[in-house]
């Protein structure tokens, strides 16, 4: 890590906020108050429930920050093991009053700590009271907000303190004085409240109010709460932030004669595990209409959106040749320059040959394969797992389910073999995610064909489909791909273009609408907010990553679903390209049968993931490995394969190494595509775009990228803007 978390771990902090030389009184003497309200044995509201059934301590919902804008949302429980509580002081005098066996529904009172107390994981990891990681679960699914509730139970069996905490979001707001709504959740506000929360939870660590490690904390969450699991990680203790926390009353920040601040409690995480993260948002328009132009025979609705596509994709080819991008081939396990070896550090650029590669609109070059041995490595691991799969039911090639004693015999290339003829019925699998509360309400939808596919492909990964484009109410003949009425182009309604649409931006009457709008609303954005920070960039997780006043994690694991439409694959690439060259130890894996936010499946699992982090980089902690798999011995009862043939374009060789062309793997991409346009921006307000509001607006247009696109080929666009 650039900068070291252990420097706002010492006992120091505990009277630092009122000694400050420098701080003026007046700052003196709110840092005190502040310091005073966030510390948990001063709250008169504190109350913990035991989970017998859990044997664990759930605290009651309280504020994370002294000067909450909206304290519904700005709060936060954690649940604590009942190996490390003694029981609960009623009475302030240091004693466990109240224990497991005599609590009685919610109790007031403050946690004793038994700092001898041990849990040993499911994984064989051995965790105490000091030393147990924290387990930090983001809210913000969709960018929205999330009303603070109490913290599951489920991750007490694995020895981890847990935390979940509320969070503004898009369209979150509050009525003033004069009785007019304030929006208040708009970057870097859902960041900043994760930051928050954070402080909160390590400061009470220190204080000896809560257990746990304040060293070992990890973050995790998925889509929208993904992208703020990525961001917080990515701009751990950056000093940009600090006004915003400041302004909040967050824990371990007092203000210097200067302006500057001195900061007594990180933000930093240890590690990460970002499910789907829709980020990074500044590029996310260039990169998915690069990821579009890749399928040569993908069937755009407009011809509008076609052309603003090939205009995108060249000018994302520009960016990432501008970057001067490497990756070192040992770090990736990747053969990128073909000499046999994997040792040497590839430069990663983006040419275009129409005439030479025609199959991909001319796009090739040692970016691209990267991206396409990041996915074939993605389908391996996923077929040298599928012993581990459970309840499947495998079927023979003539379409009769297999005997018991044939799903026994079956060996890893049989497995292998079946899955990617689609003679498999998925059912569950050991490992998950566990109860993931903000994800909960993720649900993956159907998936539907788009233009000419591989050969045995129709539009679904074996195992999985493509999200839907989210829906509303909205005018008649704008659809969604379930056949709901869509509401486009309209700032208030926190809706997305259909997919299926045929208008390119409906609340437009004419080109110059449409321009003269995102001029004025891109130049706003530039203008920057009350800080003069621009939103957009502080939404972007490559800006902090290379920043040297970041303190980073440690490790850092990305899941997307690889048949999902909400975001490119190319976004996920990019972070784990910087994360790399920063030296943070990152992953990425694009789940070949997963949809938006996918589980961990296949004998993996959240829990899983932290036990072998623990032991690979805590001195003293135990090596953790995975169970060997008990491989199927009865097969499944479905009557009939939900999985689909992809035979005719990936291909197993004699050791089993599957292969496949980077066109078949990009229009496999766009088979599902649930954007009317291959960006996030989409002309109209799509659901993303409304964290770039401000105060007085709900959302605002913000891609500079696409303002140049528009601009710079006038000639061309407006000719077909809503001609068809």
């Amino acid at each position: 890590m650039k900068k070291a978390i252990a420097l706002l771990l010492a006992a120091v902090m505990i009277s630092s906020f009122a000694c400050v030389s420098s701080a003026g009184a007046a700052d003196s003497a709110e840092e005190t108050a502040v310091a005073d309200a966030l510390n948990l044995a001063n709250n008169p509201g504190q109350a913990w429930t035991y989970q017998a059934d859990a044997d664990a301590w759930v605290l009651s919902v309280v504020p994370y920050v002294a000067h909450p804008v909206l304290e519904e949302y700005q709060s936060l429980s954690v649940c604590v093991p009942g190996a490390y509580v003694l029981g609960l002081d009623t009475d302030g005098d240091g004693a466990a009053d109240v224990k497991a066996g005599s609590a009685d529904g919610e109790t007031k009172g403050r946690l004793v700590i038994n700092e001898a107390g041990t849990v040993t994981s499911p994984n064989g990891q051995v965790y105490t009271a000091l030393t147990a990681p924290v387990l930090f679960e983001t809210g913000g699914a969709g960018y929205s907000a999330q009303r603070a509730s109490a913290a599951s139970t489920a991750y007490a069996a694995n020895g981890f303190i847990y935390m979940t905490a509320g969070n503004r979001g898009k369209q979150s707001s509050f009525t003033d004085e004069s009785g007019a709504a304030v929006y208040t959740g708009d970057a870097p506000d859902m960041v900043v409240d994760g930051k928050a929360a954070i402080r909160f939870l390590r400061y009470n660590i220190a204080l000896g109010n809560l257990p746990g490690s304040a060293e070992y904390l990890v973050v995790t969450g998925g889509s929208g709460a993904g992208a703020h699991t990525i961001m917080v990680a990515a701009s751990g203790d950056n000093p940009v932030y600090y006004d915003y926390l400041y302004e909040l009353g967050a824990a371990g920040l007092s203000r210097n004669a200067d302006g500057s601040y001195t900061a007594t409690v990180s933000d930093a995480v240890w590690g990460a595990l970002g499910y789907s993260p829709i980020t990074s948002l500044a590029e996310a328009d260039l990169a998915l209409a690069f990821e579009y132009t890749l399928d040569a025979d993908y069937s755009f609705n407009t011809a509008f959106q076609k052309q603003l596509a090939a205009y995108l994709a060249g000018q994302y080819m520009e960016l990432i040749n501008s970057r001067n991008l490497t990756v070192d081939e040992e770090k990736v396990g990747f053969d990128l320059n073909g000499d046999g070896e994997i040792s040497g550090t590839v430069a990663l650029t983006i040419a275009c040959d129409p005439e030479a590669y025609p199959e991909t609109n001319g796009y090739h070059g040692t970016y691209l394969d990267l991206y396409l041995a990041e996915f074939t490595e993605s389908l391996q691991s996923y077929l040298d797992r599928l012993a581990y799969a459970e309840g499947w039911t495998w079927f023979n090639a003539d379409g009769t389910a297999m005997t018991d004693d044939e799903v026994a015999a079956m060996t890893d290339a049989d497995r292998a073999a079946a899955f990617l003829e689609g003679r498999v019925a998925t059912a569950s699998t050991r490992g998950g995610t566990g109860r993931m509360g903000g994800m909960g309400g993720m649900r993956e939808m159907g998936g539907m064909d788009r233009g000419e596919r591989p050969e045995g492909f129709d539009g679904n990964f074996p195992g999985g489909g493509f999200p839907g484009a989210m829906g509303g109410n909205g005018p008649a003949g704008v659809t969604d791909t379930a056949g709901n009425a869509v509401e486009v182009g309209t700032p208030t309604r926190g809706t997305t273009q259909s997919a299926g649409s045929r208008t390119d931006a409906s609340s437009y009457a004419t080109y110059d609408d449409l321009l003269a709008s995102y001029e004025a609303d891109v130049a706003a954005v530039l203008a920057g907010d009350e800080y003069g920070n621009n939103p957009v960039t502080l939404y972007d997780p490559l800006t902090w990553i290379a920043d040297e006043a970041t303190a980073l994690p440690a490790w850092v694991r990305i899941m997307n679903g690889a048949n999902e439409g909400d975001i490119s694959m190319f976004n996920s690439l990019n972070i784990e390209l910087a994360l790399l060259e920063a030296g943070v130890d990152t992953e990425i894996e694009w789940q070949w049968n997963g949809g938006h936010v996918p589980g961990e499946i296949l004998g993996d699992s959240l829990a899983l993931r932290v036990d072998e982090m623990y032991g690979k980089y805590v001195e003293g902690a135990r090596r953790v490995t995975k169970a060997e798999a008990a491989a199927q011995t009865a097969n499944g009862t479905a009557e009939a394969p939900n999985g689909t043939d992809v035979s005719g374009w990936v291909t197993l060789d004699e050791n089993g190494r599957a292969s496949f062309a980077l066109a078949d793997i990009a229009a496999s991409r766009t088979a599902g595509a649930s954007k009317a346009m291959p960006a996030f921006d989409v002309l109209d307000y799509g659901q993303e775009d409304y964290v770039f509001g401000d105060s007085a607006n709900d959302a605002r247009h913000w891609d500079e990228a696409v303002l140049t696109a528009l601009r710079g080929h006038r000639d061309v666009l407006e000719g077909l803007f809503n001609a068809e």
